[in-house]
């Protein structure tokens, strides 16, 4: 291995193939082999969308161009790898034209860093600072097996991961102030945003081998690229524009992203890696990280949220913007938002990804078939204290009937959000029967923000059937019959679970509870007994699954 860093040829990324064999490669050797390359191995889920926006998507887009037509999309998926002329363009791209310029530790241009940066006070920090899971300054997980104070050793292929990581998702708030920058005040900058991912809800759509997830994430666009737009490598190239300056200086600026190569590569931070030479190679132990771009919004062209549509938005606010995901839910839980293809007509609600939607079109003229095994997966963090630590990290990954995105008042899109929307209502009823079974035990019900509700444990109790489902209406096709089927086995499914859930609930009841106790509110005079708990969640799970027979065993006060 260099010294240098080769992020070209060094064995830097970790492929696991589609045999199911493990190997170190390239960024090259991921490109030209992205046929045979099932997924890279990634130590989190957020480092998926970063590795794809740093670094493969805009080296592939700005070498090849992107599809101006669907005809010309089509083609390019369907041959399932890069053509014989395309390897050769990837080739020169990465060797004469810029390969030069992917070098880790290069004296004068390191990747996606800034040559010679240095702190004002002319300190440097232990690489832990580029890892969101390890505590370093403000950031204090509470589940870090690392302190600050622990050394950390990075390789040169986990040093690219984290770079790539932190340009993503960094923490806000104050960061190192760089020497010649004119925001740096006392040694630091304040008001720094979180990494441009951090305001987002990801969604990556994933195929079968990195070249399909490629194409996948790889927008149509009639015009193809814009000329003047250059992923970070090649900023110098950039025509220069009133209010924009190449970033080859630690000076930060705020501004919209420059289109998609630009949006994919902002660089929200001024890092340096500081290389060491150890007994077993070359290591990164200390950086130095300071503020970098802000971006001014979040574009409409992003190709990897979903958005909230607002009718009437505030004074100031985009009608558009950005949904993040909700700690504790599972994707599928989210599906009404990533099967949403259409703006709300009237009101707010919500409006799946752009790429969600080139894929309903692709779809809709036969150009992806139905019964494709498309994945997605979806990745997020939580910030506290101001954005300034990392609380939770959200990641998940469900197999998705592309044939669901095939229209709004779709047959298939409809009978998914049916038996999400029964999964959510049979947990609120099992919430109210643990509730009202609190309230005739002589308790108060469990505030909706504390402690751990019965709907939480429903739900995690129907992942495996729902991902199970899911994958299975791929290939169900317009048969009725088998629809029918899948939704009677799945609400077979929410009762049985539901059903043992609350036999719990009432096992747990003291037996006082069967004579209960009354309450007045709002002047009337409710009566709360466990019998009759009971029997009004047996009755609202009948409303909710009326495809499935009530059990001879449940409803009514006498099961009480």
């Amino acid at each position: 291995m260099g010294a240098d860093g080769d992020i070209v040829h060094d064995g830097l990324l970790t492929a696991v193939d589609t045999d199911g064999s493990v190997r170190t490669t390239g960024l090259l050797g991921v490109l030209t082999g992205a046929h045979a390359v099932r997924r890279l191995e990634l130590p989190v889920p957020t480092m998926l969308p970063a590795l794809l926006r740093q670094l493969l998507l805009p080296v592939m887009w700005d070498a090849l161009g992107v599809p101006r037509t669907r005809g010309e999309w089509a083609e390019r998926f369907e041959r399932g790898r890069f053509s014989d002329a395309e390897m050769t363009h990837l080739t020169d791209y990465l060797g004469p034209r810029y390969g030069d310029r992917f070098r880790l530790f290069d004296d004068k241009r390191p990747f996606a860093q800034v040559a010679g940066l240095e702190a004002l006070n002319g300190e440097t920090k232990p690489a832990a600072q580029l890892v969101p899971s390890i505590a370093s300054g403000n950031n204090v997980p509470l589940f870090s097996s690392l302190t600050e104070g622990d050394e950390l050793l990075l390789s040169p292929g986990q040093a690219l991961l984290w770079l790539l990581h932190t340009q993503c998702w960094d923490t806000a708030a104050i960061k190192t102030g760089a020497v010649d920058d004119p925001q740096a005040k006392n040694g630091k900058t304040t008001g720094n945003p979180t990494g441009p991912l951090g305001q987002l809800g990801v969604v990556v759509p994933t195929g079968q081998t990195l070249y399909e997830t490629l194409m996948l994430n790889t927008p149509i666009l009639p015009d193809g690229l814009e000329p003047a737009d250059r992923p970070q490598w090649a900023w110098d190239e950039r025509p220069a524009s009133p209010g924009w300056k190449s970033p080859a200086g630690p000076e930060w600026s705020s501004r919209p992203a420059g289109e998609r190569l630009d949006l994919l590569t902002f660089q929200a931070r001024r890092i340096r890696l500081v290389p060491c030479q150890t007994e077993r190679g070359l290591y990164v132990r200390r950086v130095v990280v300071s503020a970098g771009d802000r971006l001014a919004q979040t574009p409409e062209y992003e190709p990897h949220t979903a958005w909230s549509h607002f009718a009437k938005p505030k004074a100031g606010q985009p009608q558009r913007r950005p949904r993040r995901h909700a700690s504790g839910r599972s994707a599928w839980q989210g599906l009404a938002t990533l099967l949403a293809l259409a703006v709300p007509v009237e009101g707010d609600g919500p409006y799946t990804s752009v790429l969600l939607r080139q894929l309903a079109d692709l779809h809709a003229e036969e150009v992806l078939p139905a019964d494709y095994p498309l994945g997605v997966e979806i990745c997020g963090l939580e910030y506290g204290n101001q954005s300034a630590v990392v609380e939770n990290a959200i990641g998940d990954t469900l197999p998705l009937p592309v044939a669901s995105l095939l229209a709004e008042d779709d047959w298939l899109r409809a009978a998914i959000l049916e038996c999400v929307s029964q999964a959510d209502q049979a947990g609120r009823a099992l919430d109210n029967l643990h509730s009202d079974l609190r309230r005739a035990s002589g308790g108060e019900p469990l505030p909706w923000d504390k402690g751990q509700h019965p709907s939480s444990r429903l739900l995690h109790g129907l992942d495996g059937t729902m991902r199970r489902l899911l994958a299975g209406l791929r290939t169900v096709g317009e048969d009725g019959h088998l629809l029918e089927r899948a939704q009677l086995a799945w609400e077979l499914s929410v009762r049985a679970v539901a059903v043992r859930e609350a036999e719990t609930l009432l096992a747990a009841t003291p037996p006082h509870a069967v004579v209960g106790r009354a309450e007045k509110s709002n002047g009337k005079e409710i009566v709360y007994r466990s019998g009759k708990a009971v029997g009004l969640f047996h009755k609202k799970l009948a409303e909710i699954l009326t495809r499935s027979p009530e059990d001879s065993s449940g409803g009514g006060e006498a099961a009480a």
